[in-house]
């Protein structure tokens, strides 16, 4: 009697296709050109009074067709660390979203939440508070 055949060879599993390389938040640079814009508490909509700053960034980035941009999204201490990576995410988001609607071409916009972890303020008070709920913007040469 023969010996049963051995089972088949497994395929070897193909990798999976690599993401669209993003650069990296070291790469870019803060520029005096493109300015932060904030948020008023536990809120991702864009203020009237940041809507200038954003025309202003969008003209930039018009004008400087060859720079690309990464948008932080940042939170104020107050909140867990995972609704606060969720919030500036959010942030970050409607910052791209009301640049695209200015013209910006979305694949040149990178985003990155750092909720709490990056304050430009580490007093307890609602000053302190207000100038860590943000969006930053640095650009660099595609």
């Amino acid at each position: 009697m023969a010996a049963p055949a051995p089972p088949p060879a497994a395929e070897p599993t193909p990798p999976a296709p690599a993401e669209a390389a993003r650069p990296a938040p070291g790469d870019f640079a803060v520029i005096a050109e493109v300015n932060a814009i904030h948020f008023d508490f536990d809120r991702a909509q864009i203020r009237q009074s940041d809507a200038k700053i954003l025309d202003a960034n969008a003209e930039y980035l018009r004008n400087n067709a060859d720079t690309l941009v990464l948008i932080e999204g940042h939170a104020d201490e107050r909140g867990t660390a995972e609704y606060n990576l969720a919030l500036g995410e959010r942030r970050a988001r409607a910052a791209r979203d009301y640049l695209v609607s200015r013209g910006i071409a979305a694949d040149r916009i990178s985003l990155v939440s750092f909720g709490e972890e990056r304050p430009e303020c580490t007093e307890h008070t609602e000053a302190c508070w207000a100038r860590n709920r943000r969006s930053e913007f640095l650009v660099k040469p595609k």
